[in-house]
């Protein structure tokens, strides 16, 4: 990965596509301190956290969800939002205050109802707002997503739609990396495409569909034909 400068304005929704293999979950790994850089800043604030551990990042109020839903599969969904709450600037330092914001948590992302349940025992569906959970517990202010809409049917994804929406409303800064185009236009505010480990475009949804760089590397001519027809109906 070269060549990518990327800055998100607080309270925005920075959206990232591209073919597989362009390197967006390498992104969100640099941004996270899964990765260290061999060049360049990762700059949170000002602050320059090149090479920093992934908790330095957490405590600097950033966090993600992985591609692959990772939880503490022998405990409970409310045990491991609140381990959660455990971590980043303001992490809870007891067992019932990390319960209590996994609650409100919970409750925000509509799984209150799930709390006692195993992770073997959710659906995909569910498994994807226990992993949003895990990294709103966290307090963080900037929420990275790594596809969390993978695998959702199309009646799920509204849901979902919302409920980022509805962060960004609350003054949260996101970088969404997604593969349904339909979901990703619907939240970003600005959209960066990568291609081969480098940024191929970059402005509002608008103008970044209707680039002919990331048509011929990206969405192809019958999506760019789709789009107009649907424009012009």
């Amino acid at each position: 990965m070269s060549d990518i400068s990327l800055s998100v304005e607080p309270g925005s929704i920075l959206g990232v596509i591209g073919p597989n293999g362009a390197g967006k979950t390498t992104l969100i790994n640099l941004l996270t301190g899964h990765l260290a850089p061999t060049s360049g800043q990762v700059l949170i604030d000002g602050k320059d956290l090149s090479g920093s551990k992934p908790w330095d990042f957490a405590h600097a109020g950033v966090s993600r969800t992985f591609q692959i839903v990772k939880p503490f599969r022998g405990l409970s969904v409310r045990e491991n939002v609140a381990i959660g709450a455990m971590f980043g600037p303001s992490g809870q330092k007891s067992v019932p205050a990390s319960l209590e914001v996994a609650d409100a948590v919970l409750d925000r992302v509509g799984m209150q109802g799930k709390a006692g349940a195993l992770p073997s025992e959710l659906s995909i569906a569910d498994a994807r707002r226990l992993e949003l959970a895990k990294a709103l517990a966290m307090r963080p202010r900037l929420l990275l997503l790594d596809e969390v809409m993978a695998g959702l049917r199309p009646q799920e994804i509204e849901p979902a739609l919302a409920l980022i929406r509805s962060l960004r409303d609350d003054g949260m800064t996101i970088i969404a990396v997604e593969h349904v185009m339909k979901a990703i236009l619907a939240i970003s505010d600005t959209l960066v495409v990568m291609h081969q480990g480098k940024e191929l475009a970059k402005g509002t949804p608008a103008e970044v569909t209707s680039d002919e760089r990331v048509i011929s590397a990206y969405l192809g001519q019958r999506y760019a034909q789709r789009t107009r027809e649907a424009d012009s109906a």
